[in-house]
């Protein structure tokens, strides 16, 4: 059987305020974890609008990128997914304390960067701990960057 291999694409966002970043506890098949706000790509939609949606459905914060911090490629150890995640930095929007979040998410917690690293055991992958300390460094790149045509 020939299988077609294909990476999963997902984007995430980092959002930083008063040097805490945003991260969500969510449940996982491994118990509960903290990753950033994140998830997969929608057909036809770009990597833009899909972190500013996920971000929306994961913690009820409005959020707008405007830079990329990093790609990158993780292949899962059980070796039958690997990512493919676009992370992205920018601008905290508004709260919407009304909103219901996606399921399997638990909360939003904001998290200082010592806490982060201080959780490593818990986070959803390698790419959480990662992904913040490039954008830590100043890693940002302009979104001209990405080209989409819809």
């Amino acid at each position: 059987m020939n299988r077609v291999w294909k990476p999963n694409v997902t984007v995430a966002a980092l959002i930083e305020r008063e040097g805490r970043f945003l991260l969500v506890e969510e449940e996982t098949d491994d118990g509960l974890r903290f990753n950033q706000p994140a998830g997969h790509l929608d057909e036809g939609e770009s990597l833009v609008a899909a972190c500013a949606r996920e971000a929306l459905e994961e913690t009820a914060w409005g959020f707008t990128p405007t830079s990329l911090v990093g790609v990158y490629q993780w292949p899962r150890p059980q070796g039958d997914i690997t990512y493919l995640r676009f992370a992205f930095s920018g601008e905290l929007g508004a709260h919407d304390a009304d909103r219901v979040l996606d399921t399997g998410i638990l909360r939003a917690v904001w998290m200082t960067p010592d806490e982060i690293r201080a959780s490593a055991d818990r986070h959803r992958s390698p790419l959480v701990w990662q992904c913040v300390d490039d954008y830590l460094a100043g890693r940002r790149f302009p979104l001209d960057l990405l080209r989409h045509y819809g």
